[in-house]
C-alpha cells in the first residue's frame, strides 16, 4: 500500500519543540500567575515535607537501584511490547522538533497562546520533553508510528519532590483547563478539551489526560487527540503520548503503559527485561 506524503510538523504541547508557541490567544478561563508551572508546583508541593518524612525505613526489601542512562534505555518499549502493528522508528527524538501527521501542518495548528497560564503551560508543555518538568537524572526516548498515528515513549529519573508536583498539577487540568479557546498564528481559533482518562493501576502514582484540539487545517475542519499517560515508580517515571489526527490511542496507550512500567519496574531492580513482554491481565 503506497503512503501519501506527509509534512513535517510539531505535535505534543507538552514538550515538543521549546519556543515553538508564537502566537498570541484567548482562553475561556480567568489568567493566572506569571509562571503557571512554578505556581502549580508550589501549590501541588504543600504536603511535601510531610510526604518525604513519611518515607519508610528498615523496609524489609531493598531499595531501587538508582536509574542509569543504560537503564532508561533498557527500560524502553519494544515493537514485542506493542499489539497492533505499531513500527519503531530510529528519530524519535527529533520528535521534540516535528513530527509527521499526514498532511497537515499540526506545528502551525497548535502555534497558539492562551492567557490562562495553567493551560498556556499544558500546551507549552506538549511541545517539549518537560510534561512531567525537566528530569534531574537519564533521559531516554522512543517512538512508534503505525499509520498516521504516532506513540511516543519517555523513561527518565525526576527530583521526587518535583514529580510529585508537577503529577498533582497534572490531575487539576480537567477541571482548570476543561475546555478553553487558543487562537493561533493566523488568528484561527481552535477549540481544546482536557478531560481526564483512566491509567492502567501500575506504579506508585498516576495521572492519564486525554486533550483533543478542534479547529480548522489546509482549509478544512480537524481534530487532534491525544492520550497521555504518566506513572511514577520510585523517583522514576514513565510518560505515554498517543494519538494523530485519525482520533486517539487509548488501548495503545494503557498497553504501552502496563509494559512500560513493568521494564521499568525490573531495570530498578538490577534485572534486565525480557525481550518478550510478560502476559499481564
Amino acid at each position: 500500500m503506497s503512503r501519501r506524503p506527509s509534512h513535517p510538523v510539531r505535535l505534543l504541547a507538552s514538550a515538543l519543540a521549546a519556543g515553538a508557541l508564537l502566537a498570541t490567544a484567548a482562553c475561556s478561563g480567568g489568567g493566572g500567575s506569571e509562571n503557571a508551572s512554578d505556581t502549580a508546583a508550589e501549590q501541588a508541593g504543600v504536603a511535601r515535607p510531610d510526604a518525604a518524612k513519611q518515607t519508610p525505613t528498615g523496609s524489609p526489601s531493598a531499595s531501587p537501584a538508582a536509574l542509569t542512562e543504560a537503564g532508561a534505555k533498557a527500560a524502553l518499549l519494544t515493537e514485542a511490547d506493542l499489539e497492533g502493528g505499531w513500527n519503531q522508528v530510529e528519530d524519535a527524538d527529533k520528535w521534540r522538533d516535528r513530527l509527521l501527521v499526514g498532511e497537515v501542518d499540526v506545528a502551525d495548528f497548535l502555534t497558539a497562546k492562551s492567557s490562562a497560564t495553567d493551560c498556556q503551560a499544558l500546551l507549552d508543555a506538549l511541545y517539549d520533553d518537560g510534561l512531567l518538568g525537566d528530569p534531574s537524572g537519564p533521559s531516554a526516548l522512543t517512538g512508534f508510528e503505525q499509520g498516521d498515528s504516532r506513540l511516543l515513549e519517555q523513561v527518565a529519573g525526576y527530583d521526587r519532590a518535583g514529580l510529585d508536583a508537577r503529577m498533582k498539577w497534572l490531575r487539576t487540568l480537567p477541571d482548570t483547563c476543561d475546555e478553553f479557546t487558543a487562537t493561533g498564528s493566523g488568528g484561527g481559533e481552535r477549540t481544546v478539551q482536557v478531560t481526564e482518562a483512566s491509567v492502567p493501576d501500575v506504579g506508585d502514582a498516576r495521572t492519564g489526560l486525554r486533550v483533543t484540539v478542534q479547529g480548522n487545517a489546509d482549509g478544512g475542519p480537524a481534530t487532534l487527540t491525544l492520550d497521555i499517560a504518566t506513572v511514577r515508580v520510585d523517583t522514576s517515571a514513565v510518560t505515554v503520548m498517543g494519538g494523530g489526527l485519525d482520533g486517539g490511542q487509548t488501548d495503545s496507550v494503557e498497553q504501552a503503559v502496563r509494559q512500560g512500567t513493568e521494564r521499568l519496574q525490573t531495570v530498578l531492580d538490577g534485572r534486565t527485561p525480557s525481550p518478550q513482554p510478560t502476559p499481564m491481565d
